[in-house]
């Protein structure tokens, strides 16, 4: 066996057939899975059917919605952008951030800069948003390719807690808008049958699917092999020629994309940025949409930004309801939340993802 100077992947010295290769290789991706059976119906025959569901409803729902349900959707696409970026990284790279707030604030604030001083359209400030933060994950995970565990989550920690502070700086205030942040003008839509609200639904639901397709593309790559290389077990992987620090350095780059572009889209729909809108905070909610919705598992996401999103609001009902609307018991609010997270991690300790899969083996027989 020989190992190959740019590749993580051994090459055997034994030359073989195009065929024979392509055979193996066949064999080797088939996966398992496609040969259970649930309920009468083969398993990748019941994926394909419940991507096809979830496209209809998806498309269909704002329809029955009122203008507040929508932007509460749109809300939730955002999110399940910037944790997908979160769970790239820590998911699927093994890399533990407490930072990527500060991530979602450079794509917001740069679109809002965009937008408010130098009058650029809105579709054009979201690329921009992601290069500017794939440009600053890259270079903040270069140094930080040489810590892990704790070490790594302190330096983000770091990050998450000083982007907010450098906002407020009056040095910077006429770009940011300090404290006080910067507002923007609401967006009209450019189809008379839909509303605003619809139109902004719709334009984030589109980036969301192509950004969601190319992560699973992402991890089933060769550099995706790589990340999950890194992750399982980074002493093989450094045997097997893949290099480390620029693999590191790269998916924190791709993770901050994620993260830009979802900040960009927030600006676009709340119509407003402020530092306090990207405190450290909000980089735990990241983390406990990820946890929830399953550690690497890219369609986990959505429920984890439902969750973070709708959680807050269902402990705020049930504090209420308790008390009578007492307003001195809003403080226990929080505490509503972290019950209810303590139960649901307790009920489905890998995340929705993992509970479903733990269904599925459960209940999934093989075909005969």
């Amino acid at each position: 066996m020989t190992l190959s100077d740019n590749s993580p992947t051994m090459v055997s010295s034994d030359a073989k057939s195009p065929s024979d290769t392509g055979t193996a290789d066949k064999q080797f991706r088939q996966d398992p899975s496609n040969r259970l059976v649930l309920f009468g119906v083969r398993l990748p025959l019941l994926r394909s059917a419940s991507i096809l569901l979830a496209l209809v409803i998806a498309l269909t729902l704002p329809f029955f919605l009122k203008g507040f349900q929508v932007f509460q959707l749109t809300q939730v696409i955002y999110l399940s952008i910037a944790v997908l970026g979160l769970n790239i990284l820590t998911g699927y790279n093994g890399q533990f951030s407490l930072g990527h707030s500060a991530f979602m604030a450079f794509g917001a604030y740069t679109a809002a800069i965009l937008m408010s001083h130098m009058q650029i359209g809105y579709v054009w400030t979201i690329p921009i948003a992601g290069l500017t933060c794939f440009v600053a994950g890259f270079l903040f995970g270069l140094p930080a390719s040489r810590l892990e565990g704790i070490y790594l989550a302190l330096a983000t920690f770091a990050l998450a807690t000083a982007v907010p502070q450098l906002l407020r700086h009056d040095d910077l205030e006429h770009w940011t808008g300090g404290v006080q942040g910067i507002s923007l003008d609401g967006v009209e839509t450019p189809l008379q049958f839909l509303t605003d609200d619809q139109w902004l639904y719709f334009f984030s639901l589109a980036i969301g699917a192509l950004l969601l397709i190319a992560a699973l593309n992402l991890v089933r790559s060769r550099f995706g092999r790589a990340m999950l290389a890194i992750r399982d077990n980074p002493i093989a992987a450094a045997t097997m020629g893949v290099n480390i620090p620029m693999v590191k350095s790269l998916t924190f780059g791709l993770s901050g994309l994620y993260c830009g572009i979802a900040g960009a889209l927030s600006a676009i729909v709340v119509e407003y940025v402020a530092p306090e809108s990207y405190t450290f905070l909000h980089a735990i909610l990241l983390l406990i949409a990820m946890v929830v919705g399953g550690v690497a598992s890219i369609p986990g996401v959505i429920l984890g930004a439902m969750f973070i999103l709708y959680a807050p609001s269902f402990s705020e009902n049930v504090v209420d309801t308790v008390f009578d609307g007492d307003p001195s018991s809003k403080a226990l609010v929080w505490v509503a939340f972290g019950v209810f997270l303590i139960l649901t991690v307790h009920l489905m300790p890998n995340g929705a993802a993992g509970l479903v899969k733990s269904f599925v083996r459960r209940f999934a027989k093989p075909s005969k």
